[in-house]
């Protein structure tokens, strides 16, 4: 199983962001009658794409089926669960806020140099990305 480079997890996010972002603008505009970039509601819909899909999609978002992409466990090459996706989503993410957004710029030169291609989301939450 080939481990997915920077490059490719980029165009992956690129392509969920804009999946996602236009749906959950939509929706939001539905059911508040107003939509703005900062607002809660999206960062919550958005937050629940990143979590639910890939535990029921082995692994994938939109973006990463597209590319040939996965997550997986690291240990048993297994899908992840819920708490996999919670740790990898919600707690990295309190880790990237706390530190300013070092932590994103850190997990992109580690994906994209380390032989293992593991971001800091990934130590984490145990997982990796693999070419399917």
């Amino acid at each position: 199983m080939y481990k997915a480079g920077f490059w490719i997890r980029l165009g992956a996010g690129i392509l969920d962001s804009l999946i996602i972002s236009i749906p959950v603008a939509i929706i939001v505009y539905m059911l508040t009658g107003h939509y703005d970039t900062d607002d809660l509601n999206a960062r919550i819909l958005s937050a629940l794409y990143s979590i639910i899909l890939p535990v029921y999609w082995y692994g994938r978002t939109i973006g990463k089926r597209i590319c040939g992409i996965r997550i997986q466990t690291y240990d048993t090459h297994e899908p992840p669960k819920i708490t996999t996706m919670l740790m990898r989503v919600l707690v990295a993410g309190i880790v990237y806020v706390l530190t300013l957004g070092v932590g994103v710029i850190v997990s992109a030169f580690m994906v994209g140099l380390r032989e293992d291609r593991r971001a800091i989301h990934d130590f984490i939450a145990g997982t990796e990305v693999v070419w399917d």
